[in-house]
């Protein structure tokens, strides 16, 4: 179950205690989270964490095959997600407490910070080896972040990073213990609580303008 949560300031975005793949309904949920968080001025940050042994596993490949003919929609309506939380106006973290595969990575990846679980759970961009190449916007969106070392490392081997690797390849910007993670990812962006959310918002959005025209460019997938 996804949930938003208030403690101070500080907004949690819970993204459920299951694989937290993208289904319809759990990307609703997401949705309407951050309409909630979005709809409000006041001074905040958001930190984004799953449960259990999973942040996400990404696409919800059952339901995509049961539902080819939604295709395209269903893969527009990831691309808005990611393109969405790249350029929310608060600075935002990932609390990586688990697997982060496929999508689920990116959506790590569409985050201001990533912390990660330092003692279990895999980081992986799965596409190479399950024979989905990346659409363009999800290239874009990884390109963005990482450097041309970590995406080659990354994108074309399959391979799953643990936290400590992935800290030390520049995927993740810190690690900590289960019981410290959220307490630590909330550090990363607590003293930047505050920020003018349109200058914030605006600012993000021309950082990653090459990323967001691909997301939102419904190219060839």
């Amino acid at each position: 179950m996804v949930t938003l949560s208030a403690e101070g300031p500080l907004r949690t975005l819970h993204l459920g205690d299951d694989e937290n793949r993208f289904s319809p309904d759990w990307l609703e949920s997401v949705e309407s989270a951050l309409d909630d968080l979005e709809s409000s001025a006041e001074p905040t940050a958001l930190v984004t964490i799953g449960g259990g042994k999973f942040f996400s596993n990404g696409l919800d490949l059952e339901w995509l095959r049961e539902n080819f003919d939604r295709h395209d929609e269903y893969v527009e309506r990831v691309h808005t997600l990611f393109a969405r939380v790249l350029t929310l106006p608060v600075p935002t973290v990932a609390a990586v407490n688990g697997h982060a595969f496929g999508a689920g990575a990116m959506l790590a990846m569409a985050h201001d910070y990533r912390v990660m679980r330092s003692d279990r759970g895999y980081f992986c961009f799965p596409e190479v080896d399950i024979r989905i190449p990346f659409t363009p916007g999800m290239n874009a969106l990884i390109l963005s972040k990482l450097t041309p070392a970590a995406a080659l490392a990354s994108m074309t081997t399959g391979r799953r990073f643990g936290g400590v690797d992935a800290e030390r390849i520049g995927i993740v910007d810190a690690t900590a213990d289960l019981d410290d993670l959220q307490e630590t990812a909330a550090g990363v962006v607590r003293d930047l609580i505050g920020k003018d959310r349109a200058t914030l918002g605006t600012i993000k959005a021309r950082m990653f303008e090459g990323a967001l025209a691909a997301l939102r460019g419904h190219g060839p997938v």
